[in-house]
């Protein structure tokens, strides 16, 4: 469900200064400014005025910083409790321009788009309540408000509009196809989970978000991995965050995958399988070296090279659960899932207490740096017979290979068509038999592929292309 942030303590103010506005261009005759939105599920047309860009608030709802509120818990927790104050406004600012990933940083999106605010002006107008909150156009203020712009364009919503139509419209028009800047990775996973609990059919969510209704269900098993995690990774103060996992949307997804299809076979080896891969994502390895850590990985490759302190047992045994009301118990992870959780569990809190801003000594931090880079060398000790393995196996399944290959193909015909475009060279009737000819092998691809039981995106882009071409 949304929260209910109240009305700004200049509301009143601001709503007679609307009225006024919205009087004055309603009178003045002429051309007037529109924005078309979605409202409460149908076509809405509301009119455009221009406000004094210092009587507008940031909002405290938006998802688009959703998950880096928790970069500073302290002015996390004043957001929620004054969501109006300079304070708070004040944070709002600073991360709508700070890097989703790390906002330590500056963002190199926001610092275009402040250029472009600069070259341009403000090309589509903002929108916001008639009590002077901005439902769109956040970014876009902070970066105006940078530049010493004394007023914004914005659309106004009804009187009668309450927080949840607040966040139903601000969910609208950022999923729209333009060019304005998309949800990061993480509020993205938290804004379907939003969605869900609020009691959405999940397909009417992947619908709005222009994807499939598995993946929001692989999206909704990431965010729960992720929440996992976090927890897991606390250690006296220091605990990591969800943002930190905002650079790892592909191997998250590969994980899902690979996870998915190796429960149908055997859940106990999914579950090793997940925690093999969850301690490489940890140690910020590539996509491609991740995919190595199979079942045996722990056992076959790692465990050799692991310093002492690394190779310790969990500290307690992997207990059975209870399920509430039926008093019966489930057996608790196999001593293999529960030693690469412990040690998925060590590299969290090392990587949490290295991370920590404060609560923590220098000697702590150093020791956690240490324990962490340790793991990672070993890790990539481990990788090097993984991978010549790796390599054995995948010749016996060359698909792919001769794929990658026929991109390189059809690259270099990109180049050849060029050069023979501008020569005037280029037998036009011998190039369309060739596309015509790949057009069948890519439905005989296209067949073979369908029969994979968790297809990726390429694979289900492929067979949405032939079935439209066949359409």
């Amino acid at each position: 469900m949304s929260m209910d942030f109240g009305r700004p303590p200049r509301a009143t103010m601001i709503q007679e200064l609307v009225e006024t506005r919205l009087k004055e261009v309603s009178d003045g005759g002429g051309l007037q400014e529109t924005l078309t939105i979605e409202w409460r599920t149908k076509p809405l047309v509301v009119q455009v005025i221009d406000m004094p860009i210092d009587q507008v608030y940031f909002n405290p709802a938006t998802h688009r910083i959703r998950a880096q509120r928790s970069f500073d818990p302290e002015r996390d927790a004043l957001l929620t409790e004054a969501p109006w104050s300079p304070e708070s406004q004040e944070y709002l600012r600073y991360l709508l321009q700070a890097l989703p990933s790390n906002p330590a940083k500056r963002d190199g999106d926001f610092d275009e788009l402040r250029q472009s605010l600069k070259d341009y002006r403000q090309n589509e107008p903002g929108l916001m309540t008639r009590d002077g909150i901005l439902v769109n156009g956040n970014t876009r203020v902070a970066a105006l408000r940078e530049l010493g712009v004394p007023s914004v364009r914005v659309g106004v919503l009804p009187e009668s509009c309450t927080w949840a139509d607040i966040n139903a419209v601000e969910l609208s028009l950022q999923l729209r196809h333009d060019t304005r800047r998309p949800y990061s990775y993480i509020n993205r996973l938290l804004t379907i989970e939003e969605q869900a609990a609020a009691g959405r059919p999940l397909a009417d969510i992947a619908k709005d978000f222009r994807i499939r209704t598995e993946t929001a269900e692989q999206d909704r098993w990431v965010l729960s991995t992720l929440n996992d995690l976090v927890t897991r990774s606390k250690t006296g103060s220091a605990q990591l965050k969800l943002m930190d996992f905002e650079d790892h949307q592909e191997k998250l997804r590969e994980l899902h995958r690979a996870y998915a299809k190796a429960a149908r076979q055997n859940p106990g080896q999914a579950d090793l399988l997940k925690e093999n891969r969850l301690a490489l994502i940890v140690l910020e390895f590539s996509k491609t070296d991740v995919r190595l850590a199979d079942v045996d990985f722990r056992t076959r490759y790692l465990q050799r090279h692991l310093p002492e302190q690394l190779q310790q047992a969990p500290d307690q045994p992997a207990a059975a659960r209870v399920i509430p009301g039926l008093n019966r118990s489930l057996p608790g992870d196999n001593p293999q899932v529960a030693a690469a959780k412990a040690f998925t569990n060590t590299l969290l809190r090392a990587k949490a207490v290295e991370r920590a801003p404060e609560g923590v000594s220098q000697e702590q931090s150093d020791e956690a740096a240490a324990l962490w880079q340790q793991a990672r060398e070993a890790v990539n000790e481990a990788l090097v017979p993984a991978g010549k393995d790796a390599r054995v196996r995948k010749r016996k399944q060359a698909a792919p290979d001769r794929l990658h290959d026929a991109v390189q193909d059809i690259e270099q015909c990109v180049t050849d068509m060029t050069l023979a475009r501008a020569s005037r060279n280029l037998d036009e009737e011998t190039l369309d038999e060739a596309i015509l000819a790949l057009r069948t092998s890519l439905k005989k691809l296209a067949r073979e592929a369908a029969r994979i039981q968790e297809p990726g995106d390429g694979v289900v882009w492929l067979l949405d292309a032939v079935r439209q071409e066949e359409a």
